[in-house]
């Protein structure tokens, strides 16, 4: 018998995903809420329901693309290496972005990005 589940439960994981309402641009891949917006952060900006779009996944299952998110201010300097997308109380989750020295008082820019959640195999 073949495994198989169901687009409405990856949904429900791509769900809580979309609760993000901080995404940040970190110094260092943070582990908890507190290092990714303030222990390693190196810029940040608000999200909201519209930066998140459900869709069928690029290779197979669901996936959820953030929005390009442009002109973020920049409130320290230092070298951007992963961006971190929080919800109220929680890192819901974060990664690797192009290595960039980051001034403080300018602005960054993050490209559009997924997270896929894969069929089962």
């Amino acid at each position: 018998m073949s495994k198989f589940m169901n687009d409405a439960v990856m949904d429900a994981a791509l769900d809580k995903w979309g609760t993000g309402t901080i995404l940040t641009v970190c110094s260092a891949q943070p582990t908890s809420r507190t290092e990714a917006v303030s222990t390693y952060a190196l810029a940040d900006v608000t999200l909201t329901g519209g930066s998140f779009t459900k869709s069928d996944g690029d290779v197979s299952g669901r996936k959820s693309r953030i929005s390009q998110q442009s002109n973020i201010p920049i409130d320290f300097s230092g070298s951007a290496t992963h961006v971190a997308v929080c919800d109220g109380t929680i890192l819901l989750g974060c990664t690797t972005c192009t290595a960039q020295t980051l001034t403080a008082g300018g602005t960054v820019t993050v490209p559009a990005f997924d997270y896929e959640v894969l069929d089962v195999a």
